[in-house]
């Protein structure tokens, strides 16, 4: 029920066995509890959750807390929104039920086993990545039951077929892994290599959840040899970077795509195979595509990458790299405009080009408006030292058009 609805104003009331007796508002998943009173399914669960094991109108204790669908009543709720459609109330959808845990562990013995046929193993974990894709609730009980463990084992398996593979791969890559299951990819070379097969494979969406298992594997992998190890294939970078050429008809290629490229720039001494295998002019061309938190992370993966000699020299050739970072200080985010300042600092530090491609671009005003924001502290020194070393190529009447800006005070600021 939209929060803006006024009964008085509108000339409807709702009824009140339709209002949850908890919040009072209409009920959209109404459950009934072992006492016989029925509450919104949100509702009785936070009250379950916070420690109560009464019935919130009874008061009777719950001996049992199974939550019943009332179909009934959340059709004649329905039937009740649409009747009063003209007065603005819409008519609440179908919620899909909750997964049951007994269905949850037998599809999981199915997907599992080595004895059933392949085409059931495969339906299985099709059904378990539909209730996976349905909700939180759902992910959180599959992932309770060991699911994550077995389908590392499936995922990886020479006995089943690749379409169960694949299968168990997109359903892995809903749930987050703990170090010892990221280490026990990280640590196995050939699990590795499959999964850098992968990301060539003629299929999007194997492709992409390839890139998103490296991606967690690699951030989740604390020892410094295993991380290595994975950023350590070169055909990696290759396949990671082909994702990121995708038309931005594929959202999610791209977001996996940088996530996964950032996570191996991590690894300093193989930062050269990144930007052999292309990644500063993928950067730069699709950096205007990122939404807020990838647009940081792919600033983030150029300011590392600006820190390798090599890759310094590919983003300074790069026509628009600089006029690029130039127009992103204060643009986006706190932590882009750092990144952003970090990289022209690095860029400038190599190349006078770059120097007078940024007082062009008006590298100026966005640095003095930055040391006297409310940005980090890192982004403010960066931005002095970047004042500092283009002071030389300001143009001659830079100084007095700019003492709004206090300019004299910050050149004094101890670097």
């Amino acid at each position: 029920m939209p929060g803006s609805l006024e009964p008085l104003d509108l000339g409807v009331q709702i009824p009140y066995h339709f209002r949850c007796p908890i919040s009072l508002e209409l009920m959209r998943d109404p459950v009934t509890v072992c006492t016989g009173q029925t509450y919104d399914r949100p509702s009785i669960e936070s009250w379950v959750a916070t420690g109560n094991t009464t019935c919130p109108v009874t008061r009777a204790t719950l001996t049992d807390f199974t939550l019943i669908p009332n179909h009934t009543l959340r059709r004649l709720i329905q039937e009740w929104c649409v009747a009063n459609r003209a007065f603005g109330v819409e008519r609440i959808p179908t919620p899909k039920q909750p997964a049951d845990p007994s269905m949850v562990r037998s599809l999981l013995n199915q997907a599992s086993s080595d004895s059933a046929p392949t085409q059931i193993r495969v339906n299985s974990l099709r059904r378990l990545r539909g209730l996976a894709r349905d909700s939180d609730k759902n992910r959180s009980l599959i992932a309770s039951l060991s699911a994550v463990q077995i389908l590392l084992t499936v995922v990886f398996s020479c006995n089943g077929s690749d379409e169960m593979n694949h299968e168990a791969l997109a359903i892995l890559v809903m749930f987050s892994l703990g170090e010892n299951e990221c280490e026990f990819v990280a640590s196995d070379l050939d699990k590795i290599r499959y999964l850098s097969m992968l990301l060539f494979h003629s299929s999007m969406e194997v492709r992409v959840n390839s890139a998103a298992l490296i991606e967690i594997v690699a951030a989740g992998t604390r020892l410094p040899e295993l991380r290595s190890q994975i950023s350590n294939v070169d055909e990696i970078y290759d396949g990671v970077i082909d994702l990121l050429r995708n038309p931005i008809s594929f959202p999610r290629a791209l977001k996996i795509g940088i996530k996964a490229l950032f996570a191996l720039c991590l690894v300093k001494q193989n930062r050269h195979k990144a930007v052999a295998a292309g990644a500063p002019e993928v950067l730069v061309d699709r950096l205007a595509d990122f939404e807020k938190c990838d647009a940081e992370r792919a600033l983030a993966t150029v300011e590392l990458l600006c820190r390798v000699p090599a890759g310094c020299a590919a983003f300074a050739e790069h026509a628009l790299t600089v006029a690029l970072l130039v127009k992103i200080i204060l643009k986006i985010s706190e932590r882009a405009t750092e990144y952003a300042a970090g990289a022209l600092l690095a860029l400038c530090s190599e190349s006078e080009r770059c120097q007078r491609e940024a007082v062009a671009a008006g590298v100026l005003t966005q640095l003095l408006l930055l040391v006297q924001s409310d940005c980090t502290e890192r982004a403010k020194r960066k931005a002095q030292l970047l004042l500092k070393l283009l002071r030389d190529s300001w143009p001659q009447d830079s100084i007095g058009n700019s003492e709004e800006f206090a300019c004299s005070q910050v050149l004094v600021v101890p670097l």
